[in-house]
C-alpha cells in the first residue's frame, strides 16, 4: 500500500510494525485496521523480540502500553523500504534539507570576510566570529526538542513553521546595520531554525532506511556541501555587482524555494509512539557507547570548524589576494561533496564507525599541517584533502545514534545527541580566534584544534571497541 503522511496527532501506543497508514488517533486505533497495515505476510508471521507475532504484540501493548520498549521495535530490517520512489524522494528533500541549513551555515566565511571588511570593521575578528558560532550552535542545540516532539508525532508544524522563520531572517539580514541585529538575526534566529528543519531529518531517513542507510545519509549530506559551494560563490559574485542587501535578498529566494522542497518531500513513515520520560532521557547515558559517542562529537566540533572558519584569512596572509582567498572555503566545501558521497557508499558495507575514525583522524593530522602550508599552492592541497576527510564523518554523525537503540526513540537520541555537540560547535571557532589573537599566528591555532580532534577519535574507538567487545569486526 501507498505511504501516506501522519500529520501532528497524539501518539498511539509503542512502536507498531507498519509500512503505511493513514492520520491516527489513538481512540480510532483498532487491532484490526493495524493488522491490514502491516506488509503481506508480515502480520500473522513477523517475530518481536519476545517470540510473540507482531499482531500478538500489539494486542499486548493495547491492553499495557507500559509494556513496550522503546528500544526493542517491532520493526526488522525487512520491514524497511529500503528505495522506491517516496523513499528516495525523502533522500532528496534531506539534500535540500541540508542544502538550506548546513550548506547556509557553512557559508558563514564570506560574511566574516565582508563584516570584517566593511559593516562590522570596528569589531574584532573573534567577536564577529560569535555570529558564526551560534549558527553553528543554534543547528544542533533545537535538536532536543525538535526530536523529542518528532517522537510524539509534531512533526509537520514544527517543520513548517521554522521553514518560513530561516526565510524571514535572512531576508531581515539585509536590513541590519549593527552588530547586535546581525548577532540576533543571522546567529540566533537563523541558526535556531536551521536546527528545527534539520533536527528531524535523520529520524525520518531512520523511518525509511536500514541495510542503505549509511548510502542514503550520505546523499542527504552532499546537499550540504553544495550549498557551502553554490551559496559563497554567489554571493561573491553578487555583492560587487548589487550590494550586500539584495545579494542576501537573493540568498532569501534561493532559501524559499529549497525548503519549498524539503515540506513537500519529507514525511515520516512510522507512527508517534508514547516513550517513556520526557524532554531528556539521562538513563541513556548509563549506556556507555552512547555517552562516550556524544563527548567524541563534542571534542570533534571543538575543532572541526576550525580551519572552516580561518583558511580564507590564513591564505590571505600567505600572499592570495582577498578575491582568491575566499574560494578556499569553496574548495574545502566542494571537496567534501565527494566525501560525503564515498562514505556513504562504503558505510553500509564495512560498517559506519569503521569509515569515520580513519578519515576523521587524518582530518585531525592535516590541522596539525594546515599552520604549515607556507604556499598558496600547498594551502589548496591541505583544504581539499581537509575538506573530503571532514565530509565523510559529518555525512556519517547521526548513523551510529541511530544504531544504538530502537527507532521509536531516535528522535530523542539524536536530540540528546545534538545539543551536546551545540557545546563544542559554539564554543570552538571562538576559542580559536583568542588563541589566534594571543599569539598572532595559527601554529597554535591548529595545534589546539587538533588536539581535540584527536581526542574525539580515542572516544570513537572506544565507542567500537564497547560495541564490537573486540578490535576487528563491522560496526
Amino acid at each position: 500500500m501507498p505511504s501516506t503522511e501522519i500529520t501532528d496527532e497524539k501518539p498511539i501506543s509503542p512502536s507498531i510494525s507498519e509500512t503505511s497508514c493513514s492520520v491516527i488517533k489513538q481512540s480510532d486505533i483498532e487491532t484490526s485496521d493495524i493488522a491490514e497495515n502491516l506488509p503481506k505476510n508480515q502480520a500473522s508471521s513477523h517475530k518481536v523480540p519476545n517470540g510473540d507475532t507482531a499482531i500478538d504484540e500489539i494486542r499486548r501493548r493495547e491492553k499495557d502500553p507500559s509494556s513496550g520498549d522503546e528500544n526493542e521495535p517491532l520493526t526488522s530490517e525487512a520491514d524497511f523500504p529500503d528505495g522506491g520512489l517516496q523513499a528516495w524522494l525523502v533522500v532528496f528533500g534531506g539534500m535540500c534539507n541540508c542544502f538550506s541549513t548546513f550548506g547556509y551555515v557553512n557559508s558563514w566565511g564570506i560574511f566574516q570576510a565582508y563584516y570584517q571588511e566593511t559593516i562590522l570593521k570596528d569589531y574584532s575578528p573573534s567577536a564577529i566570529a560569535w555570529i558564526g558560532s551560534i549558527q553553528y550552535a543554534m543547528i544542533f542545540l533545537p535538536g532536543l526538542v525538535v526530536g523529542r516532539l518528532f517522537d510524539i508525532g509534531y512533526f509537520r508544524s514544527v517543520f513548517l513553521s521554522c521553514s518560513v522563520a530561516l526565510v524571514v531572517a535572512t531576508f531581515l539580514i539585509a536590513q541590519c546595520t549593527q552588530y547586535w541585529q546581525f548577532l540576533l538575526c543571522q546567529g540566533f534566529v537563523v541558526g535556531l531554525a536551521s536546527g528545527g528543519i534539520f533536527g528531524p531529518s535523520g529520524a525520518i531517513i531512520a523511518h525509511w532506511f536500514k541495510k542503505k542507510r549509511g548510502r542514503a545519509l550520505g546523499f542527504t549530506a552532499m546537499g550540504s556541501s553544495i550549498g557551502g559551494t553554490i551559496i559563497p560563490i554567489a554571493a561573491k559574485n553578487l555583492i560587487p555587482r548589487i550590494g550586500f542587501p539584495w545579494t542576501v535578498r537573493i540568498i532569501g529566494f534561493i532559501l524559499l524555494f529549497v525548503v519549498g522542497i524539503c515540506n513537500l518531500t519529507m514525511r515520516r513513515r512510522l507512527p508517534p509512539v508514547n516513550v517513556k520520560g520526557g524532554l531528556f532521557n539521562l538513563s541513556a547515558f548509563k549506556d556507555a557507547p552512547f555517552t562516550l559517542y556524544c563527548a567524541s562529537s563534542f571534542f570533534n566540533f571543538l575543532g572541526l570548524y576550525t580551519v572552516l572558519t580561518y583558511v580564507n584569512v590564513s591564505a590571505t596572509q600567505l600572499g592570495s589576494s582577498p578575491d582568491f582567498a575566499f574560494y578556499f572555503v569553496a574548495f574545502a566545501n566542494a571537496s567534501s561533496l565527494f566525501g560525503r558521497w564515498m562514505s556513504g557508499l562504503l558505510a553500509d558495507y564495512t560498517g559506519h564507525l569503521n569509515i569515520m575514525i580513519p578519515f576523521t583522524l587524518f582530518a585531525g593530522v592535516l590541522t596539525y599541517a594546515w599552520p604549515f602550508a607556507h604556499s598558496t599552492a600547498s594551502l589548496i592541497v591541505v583544504t581539499v584533502i581537509y575538506g573530503f576527510c571532514s565530509g565523510t564523518y559529518v555525512s556519517l554523525l547521526t548513523a551510529p545514534i541511530m544504531n544504538l537503540g530502537g527507532e521509536g526513540d531516535v528522535g530523542r537520541r539524536i536530540g540528546m545527541f545534538m545539543t551536546i555537540t551545540a557545546l563544542g560547535a559554539v564554543a570552538g571557532p571562538p576559542i580559536s580566534g583568542a588563541i589566534n589573537a594571543a599569539t598572532n599566528g595559527f601554529k597554535a591555532v591548529g595545534l589546539y584544534a587538533g588536539s581535540a580532534v584527536v581526542v574525539g577519535i580515542i572516544c570513537l574507538v572506544a565507542v567500537r571497541y564497547l560495541v564490537l567487545g573486540q578490535w576487528t569486526g563491522r560496526v
